[in-house]
């Protein structure tokens, strides 16, 4: 029962790649870096299905027509979605989460061109907004 168990069961907690997640991180740090010089920061709330997304910026920045937003649960990889997030103008967006979500998430915001990006943790059944700002490690 236990081999039929671990081999059904996707629990996501080990990196196949993880050299090369490593090495990626100083452009990781770049985009967040990036985030905060434009001012940026973010409220993502959900009803069922449905996200809304609220992005706010600095002077003279113009956000882009589609943002991705992902969702990745933090130890079962197999749950983790990319919601295509479109603008509905003055900053808002609209999109749908494939499947329900509940408990811890760590959420990322990005735009297409991969520039800049704003990451935070979510406990989605607390009900409340989650408050994103752009801070990067010095």
């Amino acid at each position: 029962v236990t081999t039929w168990i671990a081999v059904i069961s996707n629990d996501g907690l080990v990196s196949d790649d993880y050299y090369k997640q490593g090495m990626t991180l100083n452009q990781r740090l770049q985009r967040d870096h990036k985030a905060e010089a434009l001012g940026l920061h973010a409220d993502v709330m959900r009803s069922e299905n449905n996200l809304r997304l609220l992005i706010g910026a600095g002077a003279d920045v113009k956000l882009p027509d589609v943002i991705s937003v992902k969702l990745a649960h933090p130890t079962q990889a197999g749950q983790d979605q990319v919601v295509k997030m479109t603008s509905e103008g003055q900053g808002f967006y609209n999109g749908q989460i494939t499947t329900g979500v509940t408990g811890r998430w760590i959420v990322s915001i990005e735009d297409p061109s991969g520039d800049w990006r704003l990451q935070g943790e979510w406990m989605v059944d607390s009900g409340e907004a989650l408050r994103l700002v752009a801070r990067s490690s010095k």
